[in-house]
């Protein structure tokens, strides 16, 4: 996000709370001359410790302040040819021809591999492969599902639901979150078709993160908590994708409840989540982990680190992940939110040496995310606004963009 869009952002989501301008000023414990300055265009940033606390007024994530990573490069036009090709594959035009059923030379197997690779894609930043392949791939996964053959039909409806359900995630980066509900919406109708039990409520985490994202934190709860219990009435936890399910469902809610400042609520289903996250390694071995929910001991520490850092205890968000081993199926995004949620938790501590060490770290293993994600360009201007760099900075800040 560039700089001339902070204020507006505060001021748009502000409005959308509801708050005057002092309210949330006492509400984040800021200044009122500060929103001011920021609303009107008259202050262009602030510290990170700023920052986080107008998030918290607000009761949203500082990537919501900031400006999600962004789906499209910098030099992109986030509503060029190929999003407009994403927009015309979850929202057919009307009275359009109906999708045909697949030729001779179809291999539902080779779809499923195709979307799979899409999931691995979003997850390492790939975003414009990703656009790339989206259209086709719903086109291909609404042709198998108007199949006449049961199998390849409702076979056809579960890959179609994961072909909109990563179209909602790629929408969201873009900032398009009500584009993201249609799909996410459509895809929950295309999975309550198919023959896979837990695709509705891995669709269903989806939509709480979107609703998270609007600043719709009852909303999130509401439906992460009845979908969560509704898997346990089910007995769905006994295998390792329904239990995987269950789990982000559950440090969903989680974040939810912590955003909205129940902190003892948010604290007890983290506690309930990294209990049965040991259970994981226990159980037989699941389905594809890319086309499954991600939750794990890593993923739970994780978000445990992420609360803390947020809810301003940089010292537990340290604590917490001295010395994490993280699984092998921690995907990159997952990474770069504990590299760059530590990195915060350094600069809060003012430690800056720990801080650019850690973004180093994360240059190493997600170079690309890196530099799509908001939050550590945020880092590294704070940082760069110190009188006295530490070691390293420079490099980051050119690699970055910070400074001339």
């Amino acid at each position: 996000m560039a700089n001339d869009d902070l204020g507006r952002t505060l001021r748009r989501l502000r409005r959308l709370a509801s708050l005057t301008q002092e309210e949330l000023a006492e509400r984040a414990d800021v200044s009122v001359d500060v929103i001011r300055q920021l609303e009107q265009g008259r202050k262009q940033s602030a510290r990170l410790p700023t920052l986080h606390a107008l998030a918290n007024g607000l009761g949203v994530e500082l990537t919501t302040l900031l400006g999600d990573p962004p789906a499209v490069a910098s030099s992109g036009e986030n509503d060029g040819p190929r999003f407009v090709a994403v927009r015309r594959a979850i929202m057919p035009a009307l009275w359009g021809p109906e999708p045909e059923p697949p030729g001779d030379g179809f291999a539902m197997d080779r779809l499923r591999e195709r979307i799979a690779e899409g999931w691995t894609q979003y997850h390492s930043a790939e975003f414009d492969a990703v656009m790339t392949a989206l259209p086709e791939l719903i086109a291909d996964a609404r042709a198998a599902a108007a199949s006449s053959e049961g199998e390849v039909q409702w076979a056809g409806f579960g890959a179609l639901g994961k072909a909109l359900q990563l179209a909602g995630h790629v929408a969201v980066r873009m900032g398009k979150t009500d584009l993201a509900l249609i799909s996410l919406e459509r895809a929950i109708e295309a999975a309550g078709q198919s023959a896979d039990p837990l695709l509705v409520p891995m669709i269903v985490n989806s939509t709480a993160w979107t609703y998270q994202r609007q600043g719709r934190l009852e909303d999130a709860l509401g439906i992460a908590l009845r979908t969560a219990d509704e898997m346990v009435s089910a007995g769905r936890l006994d295998t390792v994708d329904g239990l995987k399910v269950w789990g982000a469902l559950t440090m969903s809610a989680a974040t939810s409840a912590a955003r909205s400042g129940d902190y003892d609520r948010a604290a007890a289903m983290m506690g309930a989540a990294e209990k049965e996250a040991a259970r994981v390694a226990k159980l037989p071995e699941g389905g594809d982990n890319r086309m499954v929910s991600v939750f794990s001991p890593s993923s739970v520490r994780i978000e445990r680190v992420r609360l803390a850092v947020q809810y301003g205890h940089p010292q537990d968000a340290l604590a917490l992940a001295k010395g994490m081993r993280l699984s092998k199926d921690t995907p990159p995004s997952w990474r770069t939110w504990l590299l760059l949620d530590v990195a915060r938790a350094h600069t809060d501590t003012g430690d800056a040496a720990g801080a650019v060490k850690t973004l180093e770290s994360l240059r190493r293993v997600a170079p690309t995310w890196m530099q799509h994600h908001t939050l550590a360009v945020a880092i590294v201007r704070d940082l760069w606004s110190l009188p006295n760099h530490p070691s390293g900075l420079r490099p980051l800040a050119e690699y970055l963009g910070v400074c001339a």
